[in-house]
C-alpha cells in the first residue's frame, strides 16, 4: 500500500484537477464573452427594446387632420382634441370591488368590460376608453390608479350634419377616412404621426419622458368646389320635395356650367356623419353617383340634338305624330295623348315619344352610339368620388328597331344623376363638355367639342319653351329669370319587367338662359304614384325652380327675365306631356 503515500503521485493529481477546472471556467468565460459580443454586435437593437419595455413605451402621437372647406372657406370638417385613456394591464394592480365600480363609472362602461380588458397581463398596451371629453379622462386619472394613463387624439366634427354627408364622408375611430372625400383624399388630409416616449415609475405610475417627442405632421386642408349656401337650399329643397310626395329618396346636382365645379350635390334619406350609432346603411349611400336610372324624357334634347347635327332636320322641321301611336314591328310607342303634325321644336316642348322614335330611326345606330358616348353615358364620369358607376349603354351591334326607338325617350340605356347633369353642358356652352370637379379649380379645365354652337343655342330655345305655356314644366319657372329644361318620368324596372306603379320622377335645367350659369338636375325616386302627381314636372320642376332662384341670388347674377311669374291653372293638363 505504498504507493498512497506517494508524494509525487498525489501533487500530479492535484495538478490534474486544477488544470481541468481552469479550463472549464476558462471555456465558460469564453463562451460568455462570445455570447455577449454577439449580443451586442447582433442583437443590440433587440436588447434596447427588451430593456426599454420593462419601463418604457412608445406612443403614437396623432396628426391634426386637415380640414376640409368649401369654395369660400366655410369649415365642412374640423378635428377637435380629446382624451384617450389607456393601461398597462401588468403594472395596473389587482382591483378591489370598489375601485373597479369606480373606475368603470368614470370610464362609462360596464365593470365587467373593464375587468376584461384589464385580464390580460400579457399585454402592455389596451384602451380603455377612446375620445373621451378632456374633463372625463382628467376624473379617470384623478382616481390614482398605477398603469393608467392618457394621450391626446382628435375627433372628426362635421358642422353641415346631413346636408353634406354624402360629400364629404367621416372617419372612423382611428380618424381614418372611411366615407367620402375624408376617404378618397386619406392621404393629403391625414398627415404624418408622431410619436412620445413615457416611462412608469418603481411605483407602476406612468409618466412622460418630455425630451423623448417626435413632433407630428398636420394634414393639408382639402378645399371643395361646394357652396355651402347652395348646398343648404339644394338640400332643404329636395328633402321637403321627398317629404311631400312620400317618396322613397331623391338626389340633386347642382354644377357651375362654366367650369364644371360641382356647387352642390344632396340626396335623400341622408345621415348625421356626428352620430352613427344607429346608421341605416341605406342612408349612407351617394344615390346621385352610386345609383343608376333610366333617364326618360330628359334624354330626349339629346336625340334631337344628334338629329340636327346632321344637317336633316332643322327646328322647324314638322314631324307626323299622327294619333299618338307609332308601331315598330309588335311593339307600339305611344302619347299621353294626339298631337298630329308638329315641328321639331315643338316634339321637345310637348315632350312627344312618337316624335323622337321617328327622328332616332331615321340615324345610324353606330353614329348614335358614337354620340352617346361622346357625353360619356357608359363611362365612369372620373370625379374623383367613390363608387361612381359607369350607367349602361349597350354595344350598338346588339340595337332591334324598337331598342333604338325607345332609347330617344330614356328607356333601355341608364345613367346616374351626376351624367345627365355633366351631359347638359353641351347646351349650356355652346357645344363643349368638361370634366366634373368636385375641387375648387383656378380656372376651368379643357373642354372637347360635341355639338356645334348652333345647336347647342337651337336646344337652349327648345329648353326655354318647356317652362313656358304649352310645355310640360311650367313649375320650373323662376321669377325675374329665364329658365329651360327637360322633363321626364319613367316606369322603374323590377324584377325584369317595367312596373306600373313605381316611377322616377326627373327634371334637369339651365339657367339663366340668356347667358347659362347653372345646371340643376333633380331626381326624385318613387314618387307617391297619385294620378297626375307622379310626373317630372310635378315632383321634380319645382325643387329646380327653388334652388335656381336662391343659387342665382347668392351668386350675384342680375336678373334677365319680368318678375312675374304665369299662373299655374294649366299645370294640371300640361304635366301629363312627358312619358
Amino acid at each position: 500500500m505504498a504507493y498512497r503515500t506517494n508524494k509525487n503521485l498525489a501533487l500530479k493529481l492535484q495538478m490534474w484537477r486544477a488544470w481541468l477546472v481552469l479550463g472549464g471556467l476558462l471555456t465558460l468565460f469564453l463562451v460568455l464573452v462570445g455570447r455577449a459580443a454577439y449580443l451586442m454586435s447582433y442583437k443590440e437593437e433587440f436588447l434596447r427594446e427588451q430593456g426599454e419595455a420593462r419601463y418604457s413605451r412608445r406612443l403614437v402621437l396623432e396628426a391634426n387632420r386637415g380640414m376640409i372647406t368649401d369654395r369660400n372657406g366655410e369649415p365642412l370638417a374640423i378635428s377637435t382634441p380629446v382624451q384617450s385613456v389607456w393601461a398597462s394591464p401588468p403594472d395596473v394592480p389587482k382591483l378591489t370591488d370598489t375601485q373597479l365600480a369606480n373606475l368603470a363609472r368614470a370610464l362609462g362602461l360596464k365593470p365587467a368590460e373593464v375587468k376584461r380588458k384589464l385580464a390580460d397581463k400579457k399585454r402592455d398596451f389596451v384602451y380603455l376608453r377612446r375620445q373621451m371629453p378632456p374633463d372625463a379622462a382628467e376624473r379617470v386619472l384623478g382616481l390614482g390608479i398605477p398603469g393608467v394613463a392618457k394621450q391626446t387624439e382628435y375627433r372628426r366634427f362635421y358642422p353641415a350634419g346631413e346636408v353634406l354627408a354624402h360629400v364629404i364622408g367621416f372617419t372612423g375611430i382611428d380618424n381614418k377616412g372611411q366615407e367620402g372625400f375624408e376617404l378618397t383624399r386619406e392621404s393629403m388630409l391625414a398627415g404624418k404621426p408622431g410619436s412620445r416616449q413615457v416611462i412608469k415609475d418603481r411605483r407602476g405610475y406612468i409618466v412622460e419622458d418630455v425630451t423623448s417627442i417626435e413632433k407630428p405632421r398636420d394634414g393639408q386642408t382639402l378645399t371643395l368646389s361646394i357652396d355651402s349656401k347652395i348646398q343648404y337650399l339644394a338640400f332643404r329643397e329636395l328633402k321637403k320635395a321627398v317629404e311631400s310626395t312620400n317618396a322613397k329618396g331623391g338626389g340633386i346636382v347642382v354644377l357651375d356650367s362654366h367650369t364644371g365645379e360641382v356647387l352642390a350635390l344632396a340626396n335623400m334619406p341622408s345621415f348625421n356623419p356626428n352620430n352613427r350609432e344607429k346608421l341605416d346603411p341605406a342612408s349612407r349611400r351617394n344615390r346621385a353617383l352610386t345609383d343608376v336610372y333610366e333617364p326618360g324624357s330628359t334624354l330626349k334634347p339629346f336625340t334631337v340634338a344628334a338629329a340636327l347635327e346632321t344637317g336633316n332636320v332643322t327646328p322647324q322641321t314638322v314631324v307626323q305624330t299622327g294619333n299618338g301611336r307609332y308601331s315598330i314591328g309588335p311593339a307600339t310607342v305611344h302619347d299621353t295623348r294626339p298631337h298630329g303634325a308638329i315641328t321639331v321644336e315643338q316634339v321637345i316642348q310637348r315632350s312627344s315619344n312618337v316624335g323622337t322614335s321617328k327622328l332616332q330611326l331615321d340615324m345610324g345606330r353606330e353614329y348614335l352610339w358614337t354620340f352617346y358616348d361622346s357625353l360619356g353615358f357608359g363611362q365612369l364620369p372620373r370625379s374623383g368620388f367613390p363608387g361612381e358607376v359607369a350607367g349602361r349603354l349597350r354595344p350598338w351591334k346588339n340595337w332591334v328597331p324598337i331598342d333604338q326607338a325607345t332609347m330617344s325617350y330614356g328607356h333601355g340605356i341608364s345613367v346616374s344623376l351626376l351624367q345627365i347633369a355633366r351631359a347638359y353642358q353641351i347646351f349650356a356652352t355652346d357645344g363643349e363638355i368638361r370634366p366634373i370637379s368636385f375641387q375648387k379649380l383656378v380656372a376651368p379645365l379643357p373642354g372637347r367639342s360635341v355639338i356645334k354652337p348652333e345647336t347647342a343655342q337651337a336646344i337652349r330655345k327648345m329648353l326655354e319653351m318647356v317652362t313656358q305655356p304649352g310645355g310640360t314644366a311650367l313649375r320650373a319657372q323662376v321669377a325675374g329669370y329665364r329658365v329651360g329644361g327637360k322633363t321626364g318620368t319613367a316606369h322603374k324596372l323590377a324584377g325584369g319587367a317595367y312596373a306600373t306603379d313605381k316611377y322616377v320622377g326627373s327634371f334637369v335645367g339651365i339657367a339663366p338662359m340668356s347667358a347659362p350659369r347653372l345646371i340643376v338636375a333633380v331626381m326624385i325616386d318613387e314618387p307617391e304614384p297619385i294620378p297626375g302627381r307622379y310626373y317630372g314636372g310635378y315632383v321634380a320642376a319645382p325643387v329646380f325652380s327653388a334652388v335656381v332662384a336662391g343659387s342665382l341670388r347668392v351668386m350675384g347674377i342680375p336678373p334677365d327675365a319680368p318678375q312675374n311669374v304665369p299662373q299655374l291653372d294649366m299645370l294640371g293638363d300640361l304635366v301629363k306631356e312627358e312619358m
